[in-house]
């Protein structure tokens, strides 16, 4: 199915989407909802756990039942910023180089421990998180849409890794946990294994790409009145004003909580954005965007504690239905 589509129908593709990688992530709908809203939202997914938490899993869910292009990256201390873009290889037989496409040429890429390797290699990401493109050999190539970084990183094991800056962190447009699940839904995911009768699972494709080129597309309908819009800056201030922060949320932090507001109302076949939107989508979208007092970490103080604290202070603006002019 592709055109152009309504709020409504996005919404209906999302609970599909979401119901079948479901079948893959057992319990988990909240994040999972997060990362679809991300990639609705065209933004990328930094996904901070400790081991075995389905974090590839989800990842490679997306991609089979989205039909994206899936393509994976183990990070490490050795690898080299052409490992992931690609590189001219000499061609004997033309007596010319011919450019050989990297792993990043794809719809969804997964890059697996993205801390374990070094910043050289991390900025190679950059470019293209940022701008869609990718430039090699003085020559840019644009990346197919849609694309989509998931990015993991264990966040115990700090030995010869090296920390993502602030400027890369930035880039993601969410970063979440997926937790522990709790003893009913870890029992339904032996079980399922045990119905199942191999390790592998093979989901089936809900969407195409065009369709979720579509469905990106429609958020844009989505309408924002002006109160909301205040209530987004009123929240990215407090957290620049929060004594606890020596840097507060930029105005990317702005962007980024508005369209994951716009993505969550489309989410839900509405289309306005209401206040929960805003509060429901500030802590994955800001908590990375924050840096506190060297002090706060001795004291284990963590930024989601302090956007949360935010969220009580700034004044909610009342719920109205959505009034076009």
């Amino acid at each position: 199915m592709t055109g152009t589509l309504t709020v409504e129908q996005v919404g209906e593709h999302a609970e599909r989407i979401l119901d079948e990688v479901e079948k893959a992530v057992v319990g988990k709908r909240n994040a999972l909802e997060t990362v679809l809203l991300a990639l609705l939202g065209e933004g990328h997914v930094l996904l901070e756990d400790y081991p075995g938490l389905a974090k590839t899993l989800i990842a490679r869910s997306f991609a089979q039942v989205c039909e994206m292009q899936f393509s994976r990256i183990q990070f490490t201390p050795d690898l080299m910023p052409s490992d992931v873009t690609g590189s001219a290889i000499y061609d004997q037989r033309r007596g010319d180089f011919e450019f050989r496409p990297g792993p990043i040429f794809t719809n969804l890429l997964l890059g697996d421990e993205i801390n374990r390797a070094p910043p050289k290699t991390q900025a190679a990401l950059l470019e293209a998180m940022q701008e869609r493109q990718v430039t090699s050999e003085g020559e840019t190539r644009t990346l197919e849409r849609p694309f989509l970084v998931i990015a993991t990183q264990n966040p115990i094991e700090y030995e010869g890794t090296y920390p993502l800056p602030e400027a890369q962190l930035d880039r993601f447009l969410v970063r979440l946990g997926v937790g522990y699940p709790d003893r009913d839904q870890e029992w339904r995911m032996l079980e399922r294994r045990l119905e199942r009768g191999d390790d592998e699972i093979t989901l089936q494709p809900v969407v195409d790409r065009a369709t979720l080129v579509a469905m990106q597309r429609a958020v844009e309908q989505v309408y924002v009145s002006e109160p909301i819009g205040f209530y987004i800056v009123d929240l990215i201030a407090a957290t620049r004003a929060n004594g606890q922060v020596d840097v507060g949320a930029s105005p990317r932090g702005s962007l980024a909580v508005m369209k994951l507001a716009r993505c969550r109302a489309a989410l839900f076949g509405r289309d306005f954005v209401t206040p929960e939107d805003v509060k429901s989508v500030a802590v994955p979208a800001l908590s990375h965007r924050l840096m506190l007092r060297p002090e706060l970490w001795v004291r284990r103080v963590r930024p989601e504690e302090v956007v949360l604290e935010t969220l009580e202070t700034v004044p909610t603006p009342a719920a109205e239905e959505r009034a076009r002019t």
